[in-house]
């Protein structure tokens, strides 16, 4: 009933048609970690800047200029990829496809870490702005942000267009918000009233005191800054991941799509930088640092850039507008972790239906999401929220370096693509589209590529290398699993099917006896009805005088079966019967042993404790012998017959891969 609740009805198969999306559910599911972005992307790379003091913070723009132009490449470059790759994968596809099986699982490790990581910071960003709007709820931060990673989960259990549905609001909200605070601030600026942050009459002091960057110093300043801001493109290949989810044309749907995230998030990054800087917002990674406070500088809070903005345009922190934006930033933010979850059920779907993940991860649930891929995104995330304490600025270093590697080797895989391609090809007007798209991705490559070696020179120590290490282990984890499953594969697959369908040289029954009541008793008729070749009872003679008993019984009641006692001076009873078991089959090498097990089937929790103990140590060790088989003979006691509450199980309550309850 709970479940019921939680995640609605179960869903048939032939409904996974209805939950497509269109372009504007989309939108919001797969593009709202870009287009949140704009909210810390800014005031990353004012962070950076500030280390060397105020005075380089007239480099801002230059930057900004810089991270424009990669989004524009990238997302051209990823139109290319959802046209020639439609079912989905992305980048792990086109890797796979044209670089190898090894590199695409470089490719799958980087993206998986990146979604976790997607999740943790987006979800840290959005308390910030909670905290931001209401200081006083700073020490809870960590139960806020794991409420919210638990809330995402239940929403997108239930299905991708449930949570469509329910996060498209929030994200256009944000953006038309972001947009009204552009416009308005800009048009006050040209009016020559210019909106003024409050922190615009603070200083702040170098990190290292009163010196002046220049040369080496200043070039690893301005691209540690940049590599900062590329947390604008972060979740843009989740559109690629996602093709098929789309409605038809697919292609063309998540290439519109795509298109009209790129162009709403360099809009929404140009017009929040230019306002950060009209508005001469100051902010340093430490609060110490700035001049001009008049109070303890332990103890002041600054607000994020977003926040200083809209009270500086909409007239001041207790503005309708100042609100707004901070609810519609804090809400937006949370919710772009929904394009992890989206993206990482996908990807870990496609790896496990290749083996190189547990299969269990490829199962669709009640609401055709897949559902033990956001579990366990869920759990995960929750954890490193957690252990860095929901921090923004102690999560933002193992940020982006999945992504870039992702950027990087899937344009490469492309360019590779496009030459295969132009060998085949023999229109002109064909060939000279294909040079094109061969450029762009050229192009992506190269830009992209660069990008991750900056990320890596300015990142690595300060804890991207934390990332850089969980996708060495994931990687190493996966081609594990894949091994494993070829072995696995190969160790089941019949050579000779006539000689593994011969029938065992005899087939000996054996019922395991504690006492004469109703479940021995079936468990011998139904043990007799197999027509053994030899059928006998066994007990173990814990206590030599109950064991005395039950054969003075046995032979009252003229059961016409043998019963064989066990002695077991050391009051055993699993290893003497596995003893047993093994003598036999090693007597007859083709015989079969098949041993029955009578047991309870009870209707409460705690009575599986009082009862059936004993069986499943046996059937634990029976089952490593080979030539045994164990069958359980089940006797349904009467609290069972109100266990099942509803009669039959609810659809899609058992699935393939899934435990039953």
């Amino acid at each position: 009933m709970a479940k019921r609740l939680m995640v609605g009805r179960a869903l048939r198969s032939n409904e996974l048609g209805e939950a497509l999306l269109p372009r504007r559910l989309a939108l919001p599911i797969f593009a709202s970690d870009p287009l949140s972005s704009v909210a810390y992307a800014t005031q990353e790379i004012l962070l950076v800047l500030t280390l060397g003091g105020l005075a380089y913070v007239r480099v801002t723009p230059w930057i900004a200029a810089a991270v424009v132009a990669l989004m524009t490449v990238v997302v051209l470059s990823y139109q290319q990829v959802v046209r020639a790759y439609p079912s989905g994968g992305g980048s792990y596809e086109v890797v796979s496809a044209n670089l190898g099986e090894n590199t695409g699982l470089v490719v799958g490790a980087a993206l998986l870490v990146d979604y976790v990581m997607t999740v943790a910071v987006s979800v840290a960003s959005g308390v910030d702005n909670v905290i931001s709007a209401v200081p006083q709820v700073h020490a809870q931060r960590v139960p806020m942000a794991l409420g919210f990673v638990v809330v995402l989960a239940v929403v997108n259990l239930r299905g991708v267009r449930e949570s469509g549905r329910a996060f498209a609001a929030p994200t256009y909200l944000f953006v038309g918000g972001v947009l009204i605070m552009i416009v308005t601030g800009l048009f006050r600026y040209l009016a020559g009233d210019a909106p003024v942050a409050e922190s615009a009459s603070y200083g702040i002091r170098p990190e290292a005191g009163d010196w002046r960057l220049a040369g080496v110093a200043l070039v690893l300043l301005v691209l540690r800054a940049f590599s900062n801001g590329c947390t604008a493109l972060t979740g843009v290949e989740a559109i690629s991941n996602g093709v098929p989810a789309f409605r038809k044309p697919k292609s063309h749907n998540a290439a519109t799509t795509l298109a009209a995230m790129g162009l709403i998030a360099v809009t929404m990054f140009v017009g929040v930088t230019a306002l950060a800087l009209v508005s001469k917002v100051h902010i340093a990674d430490d609060t110490c640092r700035l001049t001009g406070l008049g109070e303890d500088c332990s103890s002041y809070q600054q607000r994020t850039v977003i926040a200083q903005i809209a009270a500086a345009v909409f007239g001041g922190e207790r503005s309708p507008g100042f609100y707004f934006i901070q609810a519609a930033t804090a809400l937006v933010l949370v919710l772009a972790a929904n394009t992890a979850f989206n993206g990482f059920p996908l990807l870990s779907s496609i790896l496990a239906q290749r083996r190189y993940l547990p299969r269990q991860l490829h199962s669709r649930g009640d609401r055709l999401a897949f559902s033990n891929g956001i579990v366990a995104l869920a759990v995960t995330a929750g954890l490193l929220l957690w252990g860095f304490e929901a921090s923004v600025t102690a999560l933002i270093h193992l940020y982006i370096l999945g992504v870039f590697t992702s950027f990087t080797l899937s344009q490469t895989g492309m360019v590779r693509h496009w030459n295969r391609a132009m060998s085949t090809g023999s229109d002109p007007a064909l060939r000279r589209r294909r040079h094109l798209a061969r450029a762009v991705n050229a192009a992506g490559a190269v830009t992209t590529g660069l990008v991750l070696v900056v990320v890596l020179l300015t990142k690595f120590l300060e804890g991207a290398w934390l990332a850089v290490l969980a996708a060495g282990v994931l990687w190493l984890l996966m081609r594990a699993i894949r091994g494993h499953y070829d072995r696995t594969t190969a160790e089941l697959t019949s050579t000779d099917p006539h000689a593994d369908l011969t029938s065992p040289s005899r087939v000996l029954a054996i019922v395991l006896v504690s006492n004469v009541h109703k479940p021995t008793l079936r468990a011998l008729a139904y043990a007799r009805a197999l027509h053994p070749d030899r059928l006998e009872a066994l007990t173990v003679a814990v206590d030599h005088d109950e064991a005395r008993a039950l054969e003075d019984e046995w032979q009252r009641l003229g059961i016409d079966v043998p019963l064989k006692v066990l002695d077991s001076p050391y009051r055993e009873v699993t290893r003497p019967v596995v003893d047993y078991v093994r003598s036999l089959s090693r007597e007859g090498p083709r015989d079969m042993v098949g041993v029955h097990i009578p047991e309870y089937v009870v209707g409460r929790w705690w009575e599986n404790l009082l009862h059936n103990q004993s069986a499943l140590r046996i059937k634990a060790r029976l089952r490593f012998i080979p030539g045994v088989m164990v069958i359980s003979v089940p006797w349904q006691l009467l609290s069972s017959a109100g266990a099942d509450h509803h009669g039959p199980r609810a659809p899609g309550s058992v699935r393939r891969g899934e435990p039953s309850r």
